[in-house]
């Protein structure tokens, strides 16, 4: 293993990459910090340890929300932005067609992209300063407050998005899940001193034991299953092009469980919490309920996170795996699955092995996300409950794409696997 790590330090490229990356992550840390001008720090603190969704937005921000800091909002509006253009670009031919252009089409997507994602940083920004007037500080001007939250907010959550888009396109890695990964990842050691604290206070010793079996447990069956795959074989014919001779060997295609990864996971939870974070700021006892039923505790939240899961699951699979492009290009290349006539009967097995992989995916998913809350209620230790299913799915899967990828940098200079 130190053979690897000294082998892939001396990468010039692979080197500057992850440095590049941990600089970024770094300087997301340094912003989480840096609160906003005008907050009773006590108050504040006070909300938060009241119980409501604030506290599960805040795991994806790192800390940075109950902070109060510029990057309160953290990676969460870019991420509903990207949603909402995904989602556009099945509803609305224009985008659709923009989306077929290459590289010039995409980048005026993420245009788009980025300006909603501005839009939707100042919108909620506007509405959490509206809210959270009952903790500003005593004869503190609410105009100046207000003025100078969402422009702070604003700025920090474009900051952000900047941070995400350099890591994925200077460093290693998917920019948006390493800066969650860091943000739920800086929130471990809290999780610890207070699950310590717990077995000071009397708390079971074998129920802690229990829940950290449960957690490693949960850990081994999701790098199976994000690991997994089948893979259809796939013959090509020989072919003669003058004196040479083409073709005739056997590969496959490697069409993985859970197709989407870790994204599907990520969609999941920042549209449940959007819609529930908008409401919060509103004081209406009938919008009050509807929050606490939507938070992650409350008895809608699973109905709609399984819903949203397989969803997010089957739709980003649809957008990134087209059997019917697939089987053309098998075909045009004098390739042809062992069984399977080429052309559009090709296509059909395509679609209907990755539905059926898909639905064990989503399936997987859904059952992943209640175990948690059924090990705490047996346990009663509820120290990890911001470490709950999503928050290890997003870990374990970001932690796998990281490794992956540097393994691909590894194989291209002929360095061992990082996983051998």
């Amino acid at each position: 293993m130190l053979n690897v790590l000294s082998g892939f330090l001396n990468i010039a490229d692979l080197r500057k990459k992850i440095l590049f990356t941990l600089v970024m992550i770094i300087l997301f840390r340094v912003g989480a910090h840096i609160p906003v001008a005008g907050i009773n720090a006590a108050k504040l603190q006070a909300l938060f340890g009241s119980g409501n969704i604030l506290n599960f937005l805040d795991l994806f921000t790192g800390g940075a929300l109950m902070r109060f800091s510029i990057f309160a909002m953290g990676i969460v509006p870019y991420i509903n932005a990207s949603i909402i253009m995904q989602l556009l670009q099945v509803v609305v031919p224009q985008l659709e067609e923009l989306a077929k252009e290459g590289d010039a089409g995409r980048k005026r997507i993420a245009s788009y992209t980025r300006y909603l994602s501005v839009a939707l940083a100042a919108f909620q920004s506007f509405g959490m300063s509206f809210w959270l007037r009952g903790v500003m500080l005593e004869n503190y001007n609410f105009l100046f407050f207000l003025i100078g939250t969402v422009v702070a907010l604003t700025a920090g959550s474009t900051l952000v998005m900047w941070f995400a888009e350099l890591i994925t396109d200077r460093g290693i890695g998917n920019g948006a899940s390493l800066l969650i990964f860091a943000g739920i990842v800086s929130r471990i050691p809290d999780y610890i001193g207070q699950t310590a604290t717990l077995v000071r206070g009397g708390a079971s010793l074998i129920g802690v034991i229990i829940l950290t079996a449960a957690f490693i447990a949960m850990i081994v069956a999701i790098v199976i299953v994000q690991e997994g795959q089948r893979r259809v074989q796939v013959q090509y014919a020989k072919r003669i092009v003058g004196r040479k001779m083409y073709g005739g060997q056997s590969t496959y295609i490697p069409l993985r469980i859970n197709q989407g990864g870790v994204i599907p996971i990520i969609f999941a939870s920042s549209v449940l919490l959007f819609p529930a974070t908008i409401a919060q700021f509103i004081p209406n006892p009938f919008v009050q309920k509807i929050v606490g039923m939507l938070s992650p505790s409350g008895s809608l939240y699973l109905i709609f996170y399984f819903a949203l899961i397989f969803f997010f699951t089957y739709f980003y699979t649809a957008i990134t795996f087209n059997p019917v492009e697939l089987a053309e290009n098998i075909k045009k290349y004098g390739g042809f699955i062992t069984g399977i006539r080429p052309g559009k009967p090709t296509a059909q097995y395509l679609e209907y092995t990755i539905t059926r992989l898909t639905l064990v995916g989503a399936t997987f998913l859904a059952i992943i996300a209640v175990v948690p809350s059924i090990v705490e209620s047996l346990t009663h230790i509820t120290s990890f409950q911001g470490l709950g299913s999503t928050s290890l799915l997003i870990v374990v899967g970001v932690a796998l794409d990281l490794v992956r990828q540097i393994e691909t940098h590894l194989v291209t200079r002929q360095y061992e696997g990082l996983l051998a």
